[in-house]
């Protein structure tokens, strides 16, 4: 970043020239910042933008027009973890540009009416409405009771006003305290949905919409209303999905996610075509909820502004390429802003014309003749003409809302709103004072901005725990996976609190399993069921802690995730000892280890009959040469005994079905279950999987020497799943056989010649009896495509009797790098059956499913057995060799000759050795006979006996 200049590099292209990109600003801010004692990150260098540069240079702008009358937009993409959130909203002291914005208006507001001329009659509205767009539904995040229905709020269209949704709540706000209070709200009713299976922040859109009225008298004394409407927008994550874990399934929550910024992207080039002049545009605005609501902000009556957020990790390159080439392509769009001012007097004539036309309108649509048939006689279905009644009445009721807040003034909707809300607001008040005396439960999340927004206290007395379906309703209610309807008890006595977990109620307590009663103490962190995680709080047990000067830093998300997996027997202590590829993995077990959690719970109360658990595959087992160790995770039909190994990708996409489902199952849908073939927790039993893989070590044959191996298959666990029978022989072109005795001492012999190898997978043996059929894949050496034998079925002890002639020629010596040090992997796929048979699986901890195929260990002693028996047949074959030299010699003398043909010779030495004799031959002397005869044709043998 460099003024307004971006440069990016291919990390994996070092030659290629940097791309460069122009906005209108670029910001550095992953380093080159200090933290102050508030927590605030400032500027150490001048390279480093913190939040307030970013509100000067943009939320001013935003503010500023606002005044002026216009409607603005600000809106943040790209992908998760860049820092669009932090920008937008920001984190602690760090404030983003939302709550700057409003702070700042109220005080512009505060400050206006300090100098008003009185005579005026000035007033100054603000409005607040908060949603978010998750799969394509919209939620109203003020209105608790619009999550329970079902798909979301409704986009309508209005003629004038474009897109809106339908029956959003717009509450009227006097202050800074009271705007941040209602998005706290909507904060806290989006975390309290989350463990209802909804989004995490980076999973949705998240749109705060800001209405700014000022209403007074102009300079010839008529009300004027001037109206601004701010839209903040929170894109979700622009993650694309990996071409190369493609595994059939489709990932459908990042599709939906990249449908709606798909058609983002769509309506920004087509505005950016329309921008350049060029005809025959059409904008796809209705592709999706998110381009409706945005409409006006790209390209109608607003001020935009677009911030791209990129990440500056070498592994997020094609991300980041993605959303500077978005962001670019943005930059070519104008929009047509207008001041949106008119007579108030005006505004309440119009709506009121507006609906006589529509009761009109509503009046002929009941009388057959020009209305309804007439309607359908112009090609609409009595369905579309009743949509239409329907968009009638409620634009109807939407205007009669409008004239009805026109008229009363914005005193009195205020008093309103504030007698509808006082209990709520004083219970705020009470909340905020109790927590600094009592005990209670604050909640984690793996999105910091709905961290600490969920508060259960701990009072005096017992406190009971579980979910609305509970007899008498408990003191803290939770809903969502594996609570039941009486989970837990807290009991407080003079400041001891202690909980007792009642049987089968799942609860961890610092990441380990509590069965009965615990005493709890300050920072304690606590899951109830598989999606509740919280810390406890305990203000007299912090104010011991204090008076000792014990300082207790406090928990993230990540840390109880961590301690979580540690106590599930994994591995995810750091340290310097720690590869990057170890830092990786761990990343991917913290992120794991809960999603197979919540799947195992949802799989419990649906009652699938299926168990998942993570495993740690290596790349030898999942059959690479190359790669890191990754996360897999093992679906286990618990009826059958079948297993199927997923990769990470599919078992995403499969969980964001798993809760589309239990969503339904929640909700009381009588049509949650699926059909077996659309039904997530379900796989076919003759879907291939992975049985296991034998590796075979080539070495024997760069000496041109036979490999016959009998060798174990074993699975990602390391368990023996049966045995394969493999024969490599160096051959002729042909495929027949090459005398036993040929062999070359030192492989590079072989270079430049051809090389020929019959390549043998002949048998398996004692696969297991959950296996219906089975076959062989391997890739030798640099083939592309994979060689696969004939799937055999009804057997343990499949006969493959697979055969190929390999051809090389001429050898090289990456071919004989390849045949010394490396090894082939094949993987022996296999179907299972219907009815499998149980296996004996070890059902220790989560850490017994870890990789253990061929460990380095394994892999050393297996090449030091092979290099001791490929010496053992060097041997036999030259002695084989020595015998028949011996004969070759002992017949030259029966027929008393001192001299050998060269045909003897070459028929008696291989590749480069009739040099080496000759080499020798000349090295310790020849018999006389052999000098007199050195014509290059005979030797002696006499020498060549020595």
């Amino acid at each position: 970043m460099n003024g307004n200049s971006t440069m990016i590099k291919d990390p994996h292209n070092p030659t290629q020239e940097p791309r460069r990109f122009t906005f209108d600003y670029s910001y550095w801010s992953h380093d080159g910042f200090k933290t102050l004692e508030n927590g605030y990150l400032a500027a150490e260098d001048k390279k480093y933008a913190d939040q307030q540069i970013v509100f000067d240079n943009l939320g001013q702008g935003v503010l500023d027009n606002a005044w002026k009358g216009y409607n603005c937009c600000l809106f943040a993409y790209g992908q998760t973890g860049s820092g669009k959130s932090y920008s937008i909203v920001g984190y602690g002291a760090n404030k983003g540009i939302v709550p700057i914005v409003c702070e700042e208006l109220f005080k512009g507001i505060e400050s206006k009416k300090k100098t008003a001329d009185k005579s005026k009659e000035e007033e100054y509205q603000v409005s607040l409405s908060m949603m978010e767009i998750y799969n394509e539904q919209v939620r109203d995040l003020l209105n608790a009771k619009a999550f329970k229905v079902k798909g979301g709020i409704k986009i309508r269209q209005h003629p004038d006003k474009g897109f809106y949704a339908e029956g959003l709540l717009k509450v009227p706000v006097k202050s800074y305290e009271d705007i941040n209070s209602r998005i706290n709200e909507g904060t806290r009713n989006r975390t309290i949905a989350s463990t209802r299976m909804n989004a995490t922040s980076s999973r949705a859109h998240t749109i705060v919409s800001i209405s700014f009225a000022q209403k007074g008298l102009n300079d010839v004394g008529k009300n004027m209303t001037k109206t601004s409407i701010i839209n903040l927008v929170d894109l979700a994550g622009s993650e694309r999905v990996d071409s190369t874990g493609a595994t059939g399934d489709r990932l459908k929550e990042g599709a939906m996610i990249n449908q709606s910024l798909s058609s983002l992207g769509n309506c920004i080039k087509a505005l950016a075509d329309m921008s350049a002049k060029k005809k025959g545009i059409i904008v796809p605005y209705r592709d999706s909820k998110l381009t409706m609501l945005l409409k006006n902000a790209l390209g109608g009556n607003s001020k935009t502004i677009m911030i791209a957020a990129i990440s500056p990790a070498d592994i997020n390159f094609e991300e980041t390429m993605s959303t500077l080439r978005y962001a670019d392509r943005a930059k070519a769009i104008k929009t047509k802003a207008i001041v949106n001012e008119s007579p108030t007097d005006k505004l309440i004539r119009e709506l009121k014309e507006e609906n006589a036309r529509l009761i009109e309108a509503l009046e002929k649509s009941k009388q057959g003749g020009g209305g309804t048939t007439e309607t359908i006689q112009q090609g609409f279905t009595e369905a579309e003409v009743d949509q239409m009644k329907q968009d009638l009445l409620m634009q109807l009721k939407q205007n009669e809302e409008e004239m009805e807040v026109a008229k009363k003034t914005w005193e009195q909707r205020l008093s309103e709103v504030n007698a509808a809300n006082m209990e709520k607001l004083q219970q705020e008040r009470q909340k905020q004072e109790e927590m600094k005396v009592i005990p209670h439960f604050w909640n984690l999340n793996e999105d910091p901005a709905l961290t600490g927004i969920v508060i259960h206290f701990a009072k005096e007395g017992v406190s009971k725990i579980g979910n609305d379906k509970a007899k008498a309703m408990p003191d803290i209610v939770l809903s969502g996976l594996s609570i039941q309807p009486e989970h837990a008890v807290v009991v407080n006595e003079k400041n001891c609190v202690k909980l007792k977990v009642l049987p089968a109620a799942k609860t961890l307590v610092n990441g380990k399993d509590v069965d009965g009663e615990i005493e709890l103490h300050h920072n304690d962190r606590i899951m109830f069921g598989s999606k509740h995680l919280f810390i406890f709080h305990h203000p007299q047990d912090l104010a011991k802690n204090k008076q000792k000067q014990e300082v207790i830093a406090p928990v993230t998300y990540d840390q109880a995730q961590k301690e979580i997996a540690a106590n599930s027997g994994f591995d995810v202590q750091q340290g310097p000892g720690k590869s990057k590829e170890d830092l990786l993995l761990q990343e991917d077990l913290i992120e794991m280890v809960p999603m197979v959690n919540e799947v195992n719970a949802m799989s419990d109360e649906l009652k699938k009959n299926v168990r998942f658990q993570i495993a740690l595959v290596s790349p030898k087992a999942r059959g690479l040469k190359t790669g890191r160790t990754e996360v897999m995770v093992i679906m286990k039909n618990v009826k059958n005994e079948n297993e199927f190994l997923w990769n990470k990708d599919k078992f995403l996409n499969r969980r964001y079905l798993m809760q589309e489902m239990y969503q339904y199952f929640v909700e009381g849908d009588k049509d949650w279950d699926r059909e077996k073939e659309n039904d997530p927790f379900w796989e076919p039993a003759d879907t291939e999987i992975i049985v296991g893989n034998a590796h075979i070590y080539l070495q024997p044959l760069a000496y041109q020497i036979e490999l016959e191996e009998t060798v174990w298959i074993t699975d990602y666990r390391g368990n023996e799943q049966g045995h394969l029978r493999v024969e490599v022989n160096p051959c002729k072109e042909d495929g027949s056989d090459l005398p036993d005795e040929e062999f070359v001492d030192d492989p590079k012999d072989l270079i430049g010649k051809s090389a020929h190898y019959k390549f043998q997978i002949l048998y398996g043996r004692g696969l297991p009896t959950r296996i219906a059929k089975s076959c062989c894949k391997f890739q030798f050496y640099v083939e592309k495509n994979a060689s696969i034998t004939k799937e055999i079925g009804g057997t343990r002890n499949p006969e493959y009797c697979y055969e190929r002639i390999l051809h090389f020629s001429p050898v090289t010596k990456n071919l004989l790098d390849y045949l010394s040090e490396e090894m082939l992997v094949i993987n022996i796929m296999g179907r299972q059956k219907e009815g499998g048979t149980p296996q004996r699986v070890s059902r220790g901890k989560q850490s017994s499913a870890v990789s253990r195929s061929f460990s380095q260990v394994d892999e050393e002693k297996y090449k030091l057995m092979v290099d001791l028996n490929t010496e053992k047949k060097k041997v036999e074959k030259l002695q084989q060799r020595m015998q028949k030299l011996h004969n070759v010699v002992q017949t030259a003398k029966q027929q008393k000759r001192d001299t050998l043909t060269l045909e003897e010779v070459e028929n008696t030495l291989y590749y480069g050795e009739l040099a080496k004799f000759r080499s020798v031959g000349r090295i310790v002397g020849m018999s006389e006979v052999a000098k007199k005869n050195n014509d290059g044709k005979t030797t002696s043998a006499a020498c060549l006996m020595q």
